[in-house]
């Protein structure tokens, strides 16, 4: 049975969407199908900044430490910044230009400049070592990067890299860190005229089978992802509007605390943002206590970030020393939280807990669950968010399973991205004949259409919100001269959810020890990749009928040992 919540969800986004609605609906072909669009959506993400930068010009926009710029500051360094791209580096519609960086003012600056110049926005993961910023940047044809002094480093490392790096200390305000870029600049200089289907960002994202793919998106499925957000936050305006709440007299605001890289970062916080004339306060690492402090003192509207972040502030032993009244919602993505944070939070904690469900693939959209009807289910990742997503259950060939049973995550909607860079026979595999993308996570959706996510059809673990490829760590610990056999799994961690472990094989009985293969993986993959925990098996390891070796028993073995030797 519907609550009084989701009647009240639905009445208005009917409404919201209705003929003359703000957020009326159109529609576009694809997939041999029409999709709703919301009409009213800026067609390019340019337009979309020109547009807001302009209704919120002299709102604050960005807090970095001391550093403090406006919209109108922000637009203004990026049309600077596309007229370098433009007249000084030979920018092109189309051409991938990479950034691999903090968070920092001058990342969003770029980001802006890329696309103003008719470039496509190619946000490479700032955790990677060298290996894997090479085979990403080679594997998209990225042949320029804006990278900070710490990324540069690891790229001058590259032997022979295909593509131009031009360094910039994105410790250093704004002005004087894009100082070199600008330079570069011969004036002013003509910017393209993107379209909706032009190529507008690429993502990197962790599949079950080892490299990262390019998940590249169009503008319109990135202004579409943006506005679907915006509609969600929309409607709890109005239906707290309808419930006699006035709305609040502080400019919303939120900390960017999480990677811009990542989905979550780039869509639902930044990029909405510039709709709403958000605050967006940067943080440049991860601190619990640190990020109460920006709370109150920047009085924070709303909190996002992975399960563990409001995790670390609800169980601070300091948290009573700081004034977190200002925060209405308490936000999270990447991961499940734990029954028990959810009931935890919505009774210490003045923020109401919520939870949203989507994909680097989706450009962040998918489910949400809200308030109380997160309390109500919390182990469920909520309802379609309206009005463009369609979600389904589906079999191993496509077809809707019945009410209540197991398949597949399906998602369809304007906002799923276009294609797997150069990947034509991935991205075919990702979507079914009438436009589904497969999610890999496996769930059911109850009698009242709320997601439960059960499994993973993918051979990934998720870290704390950051996804890893068993297999892309596998194929790293095969680069070792003295590994023969390896299998890597997720083990359960109260911290993180769940992080990798290994069991490996060597080909000669002692000849390294778990820690040297360790510190092996260090130089090649993401600190973040490295397995907690390696087993070494003097025995080889386990297969099945097929001669494939036996991860499910595998992981089932060690997992119990894992909790054995933890006790």
């Amino acid at each position: 049975m519907k609550t009084e919540l989701d009647h009240k969800m639905d009445a208005v986004m009917a409404a919201m969407t209705a003929e003359g609605g703000p957020l009326a609906l159109g529609s576009i072909a694809r997939f041999g199908r029409e999709l709703p669009i919301i009409a009213g959506a800026p067609p390019t993400l340019p337009a979309y900044f020109d547009h807001y930068c302009q209704q919120h010009a002299g709102t604050e926009f960005l807090v970095a430490g001391d550093e403090r710029l406006t919209y109108a500051d922000v637009h203004e360094r990026a049309r600077a910044v596309a007229a370098a791209l433009a007249s000084g580096f030979g920018v092109g519609k189309g051409d991938r230009v990479g950034i691999a960086a903090r968070n920092s003012p001058s990342w969003i600056v770029l980001y802006m400049g890329i696309l103003m110049a008719g470039g496509v926005a190619t946000l490479l993961n700032g955790w990677w070592q060298s290996e894997e910023l090479q085979a990403s940047i080679e594997d998209v044809g990225c042949n320029l990067v804006f990278a900070d002094p710490p990324r540069c480093k690891r790229l001058a490392a590259i032997g022979q890299l295909n593509a131009t790096v031009v360094e910039f200390d994105d410790l250093q305000p704004v002005d004087t860190a894009l100082k070199p870029i600008l330079a570069k600049g011969a004036g002013e200089a003509e910017l393209p005229q993107v379209g909706p289907d032009d190529h507008a960002t690429i993502l990197f994202t962790s599949g079950s089978t080892g490299q990262s793919k390019g998940a590249l998106s169009t503008h319109r499925q990135v202004t579409q992802g943006v506005f679907n957000y915006l509609g969600s936050a929309m409607m709890m305006l109005a239906i707290a509007a309808q419930d006699g709440q006035e709305a609040g007299a502080l400019q919303p605001s939120t900390l960017l605390n999480v990677p811009l890289f990542h989905v979550t970062a780039e869509v639902p916080v930044m990029l909405q943002s510039f709709a709403i004339g958000r605050k967006l306060v940067l943080m440049p690492k991860w601190d619990a206590e640190e990020a109460m402090r920006l709370i109150q003192q920047e009085k924070i509207t709303y909190f996002v970030g992975v399960p563990l972040m409001s995790f670390e502030m609800l169980t601070h032993p300091n948290r009573h020393k700081y004034d977190l009244s200002s925060v209405a919602d308490i936000a999270a993505g990447g991961a499940p939280r734990p029954v028990e944070h959810v009931k935890r939070i919505d009774e210490e904690m003045e923020g109401a807990p919520l939870i949203g469900y989507g994909l680097t693939e989706t450009n962040g959209v998918g489910t949400g669950n809200w308030r109380s009807n997160y309390l109500a289910k919390p182990n469920s990742a909520g309802r379609p968010s309206m009005p463009l997503v369609d979600l389904a259950i589906l079999d191993d060939a496509g077809k809707p399973v019945a009410q209540g049973e197991r398949g597949e995550v399906a998602i369809r909607s304007a906002a799923n991205f276009q294609e797997y860079w150069g990947k034509p026979d991935a991205t075919a595999s990702a979507y079914t004949a009438d436009g589904y993308f497969r999610t890999g996570d496996i769930g059911y959706l109850d009698e009242d259409g709320y997601l439960f996510i059960v499994d993973r059809k993918k051979d990934i673990i998720i870290r704390g919100g950051e996804n890893i490829s068993c297999q892309e760590v596998e194929a790293a610990l095969y680069e070792h001269p003295d590994v023969a056999e390896a299998a890597v799994f997720g083990l359960p961690d109260e911290k993180y959810g769940e992080v990798p472990g290994a069991v490996v094989h060597l080909s000669s009985r002692g000849a390294v020890t778990a820690e040297d293969i360790t510190a092996f993986l260090h130089q090649h993959i993401a600190a973040f990749k490295v397995p907690a925990k390696i087993w070494l098996s003097d025995d080889a390891l386990p297969r099945l009928g097929t001669e494939k070796i036996d991860k499910v028993g595998l992981r089932t073995r060690y997992r119990a040992l894992a909790n054995t030797e933890a006790a």
